[in-house]
């Protein structure tokens, strides 16, 4: 499978080419805080191949002092991007950041320990369309 990619300003964009093993969404602390939303949504793989198609310079990553959390994002932009952790070895894509279609869903919540307090049955709560207007 060929997944492309951009971020917000489409300065950058990727292709990831093979499957993804893994899709969690992520409550821990810093995924909170670099998303800005109760969790992130990363895609995982071991195989998968990621190629830079445009604005490669702009591309940055983060990692955490101390810590395994890692961040890849459009200096432009800030917009999440895929990076490689574990020495080049695992591939973690934001879901966000995908172009394509994506057909898996979520393998589940990750984390939740961390979980935010206001982070319970969202689902229950009113669905606008758009920006609710008064």
């Amino acid at each position: 499978m060929t997944y492309k990619g951009s971020c917000l300003c489409k300065t950058v964009k990727f292709e990831v080419v093979g499957e993804f093993e893994d899709f969690y969404l992520c409550h821990c602390k810093y995924c909170r805080k670099d998303s800005g939303s109760a969790h992130a949504a990363n895609l995982f793989s071991k195989s998968a191949k990621l190629k830079w198609l445009q604005g490669e310079a702009y591309v940055r990553t983060f990692q955490l002092k101390d810590t395994n959390h890692v961040k890849g994002f459009c200096s432009n932009c800030g917009s999440a991007l895929p990076n490689l952790q574990m020495n080049g070895s695992l591939l973690v894509v934001p879901a966000g950041s995908l172009d394509s279609q994506l057909d898996k869903q979520p393998d589940g919540h990750i984390f939740i320990s961390d979980k935010a307090n206001w982070d319970e049955e969202l689902e229950t709560y009113k669905k606008f369309d758009r920006f609710p207007t008064e």
